[in-house]
């Protein structure tokens, strides 16, 4: 298993500097994994320094909260795009899902995917927060709305992927929508057993030391991108 096949090399740290970025793609280029993860402020300097790379652009939008209005939602995106990103990974609103008001989430979810001019698009459900029949239900409406991929977290709240969401995810989606499973996977055996599960991308920061067979010794709360040794 070529596991850089399956990353989103990620920095979301809210104090990355310029030369973090570099860094990031850097590691990305190095190791081909298929993007970096950005915020929306370094799209553009990610995207000119991976100009003559296989390496996309992926950034967020929504983030990390999801409350925005879908309005805003979708000129954050449309900006991101025109900035040089290939791939959006949106929150949802988690208001709307826990009032039960569908309707507006499936309108948020069509508004961002018709605004983004087929650029692959996440639907970001931070799974930590909702119960497993509110997990099946995101995943019918991903279903319904023939975007790219599930996406289990953010990986700022309580918690991040577990096989358990991924594996319930994996059973009720259709064999279009892919999953992301991301937020807490630091080491091989963690996003092989998300792969094995049934996720096909893999957000984390720690995309170097997964696919060197290494373990981080930064503690619980890391969000480094590994030096190598």
């Amino acid at each position: 298993m070529n596991l850089n096949e399956f990353i989103d090399h990620t920095n979301l740290s809210k104090i990355a500097t310029s030369d973090d970025i570099i860094k990031l793609c850097d590691e990305a280029k190095k190791y081909h994994f298929p993007t970096v993860c950005v915020s929306p402020y370094y799209v553009k300097a990610a995207k000119e320094y991976l100009k003559d790379s296989t390496t996309e652009v992926c950034t967020v939008i929504g983030f990390p909260n999801g409350y925005a209005t879908k309005e805003t939602k979708q000129y954050e995106a449309i900006d991101a795009i025109h900035n040089g990103a290939q791939e959006i990974d949106m929150v949802i609103n988690l208001s709307a899902l826990k009032n039960k008001d569908y309707n507006y989430i499936k309108d948020e979810i069509e508004l961002i995917r018709d605004s983004i001019d087929g650029k692959v698009l996440k639907v970001i459900i931070e799974t930590c927060l909702l119960t497993d029949e509110e997990i099946i239900k995101m995943t019918e409406i991903c279903n319904e709305t023939f975007v790219n991929f599930i996406k289990t977290s953010t990986g700022f709240d309580k918690e991040g992927a577990n096989s358990h969401v991924v594996e319930l995810i994996n059973k009720h989606k259709n064999e279009v929508l892919e999953i992301k499973a991301s937020g807490g996977i630091k080491t091989e055996e963690e996003a092989i057993n998300m792969i094995k599960a049934g996720a096909t991308r893999i957000g984390t920061s720690h995309g170097v030391n997964i696919v060197l067979g290494k373990k981080c010794q930064c503690g619980d709360n890391c969000h480094c991108e590994e030096k190598e040794k």
